[in-house]
């Protein structure tokens, strides 16, 4: 089998740790730790290991949402996982997520603590823990877990699939670019003709469908991630562009997402979050 890279896979694959491009230092073919490492414990019982991709920032979200509501049992302590250094592969990271991936949660109210190592289960138990933004009733709860569980499987296509070919790989290659465009597209569609009669992905209420969707495709319509609004034809997906922009209005939203943030405007980095003045000076 050949490509027009002239590249012929060998018959015994092996890691080469140079090959990987702009981002092959954050991963590896194994798992467990490569150091040890203590993680810092801060004075909330919700310890939050993240850094602002679109996954961490579901949580922050997430998180800010809740105290928004006045919840004050969904304080946090965000601390930065630099995944450009390694922090991900320390030993007190991969106690709580074997996974070697951000974000990972620490529930230390529980005894023993809770750890939580998926961003999407995070939703949920947070969501059941105080009691907002998951329905209850039998039928809305599936819908909004089905569209929960769509974003974690259908993001891979669109971050790690075209995000990787057509913003991070070291050479462009028009074959995987088309072939995650295709897909990316698709699922745009799925999200536009949904959200054509519905304000919200699963109705009328904002759920955790639509926290855990919108720092992926909402940001994408929005164009800040992948500089591929035009390529995309972002703007012809019109209901999902307004409920992206709806959002992104959200107060919460807007503290969320620059929490565990090390890169942008200097306003808009907040490295890491101990309580509400580290977002609002001022504020406690």
């Amino acid at each position: 089998m050949s490509n027009e890279t002239g590249y012929t896979p060998p018959e015994v694959w092996t890691w080469d740790s140079e090959s990987g491009g702009k981002f092959a230092s954050i991963n590896r073919p194994i798992a467990g730790p490569t150091h040890e490492k203590e993680l810092p414990v801060g004075k909330h019982p919700l310890q939050l290991y993240s850094l602002a991709t679109p996954n961490g920032v579901k949580v922050t979200v997430m998180l800010e949402e809740l105290l928004a509501l006045g919840i004050r049992g969904a304080e946090y302590d965000a601390h930065l996982i630099n995944i450009g250094e390694g922090d991900q592969f320390g030993s007190g990271f991969v106690a709580i997520n074997p996974n070697s991936k951000i974000p990972a949660l620490l529930d230390n109210s529980t005894s023993p603590p809770t750890r939580l190592f998926e961003s999407g289960a995070m939703l949920v138990y947070l969501a059941e823990k105080f009691g907002h933004f998951l329905p209850t009733e039998p039928s809305a709860r599936a819908e909004c877990l089905s569209w929960l569980f769509w974003q974690m499987g259908s993001a891979p296509f669109l971050g790690g699939g075209f995000g990787h070919f057509y913003a991070y790989a070291p050479e462009k290659y028009e074959y995987p670019i088309n072939r995650y465009a295709m897909e990316v597209k698709r699922q745009l569609d799925v999200l536009d003709r949904n959200l054509s009669e519905r304000r919200y992905l699963c109705g009328d209420e904002y759920t955790v469908a639509d926290i855990a969707t919108w720092p992926w495709y909402g940001v994408l319509v929005i164009g800040e991630i992948y500089d591929a609004q035009t390529f995309l034809d972002v703007a012809s997906y019109k209901h999902v562009t307004r409920w992206a922009n709806e959002i992104a209005a959200r107060p919460a939203v807007e503290r969320g997402r620059r929490v565990n943030r090390v890169w942008g405007p200097e306003e808009e980095r907040v490295p890491e979050r101990h309580d509400a003045s580290d977002l609002d000076p001022g504020s406690a």
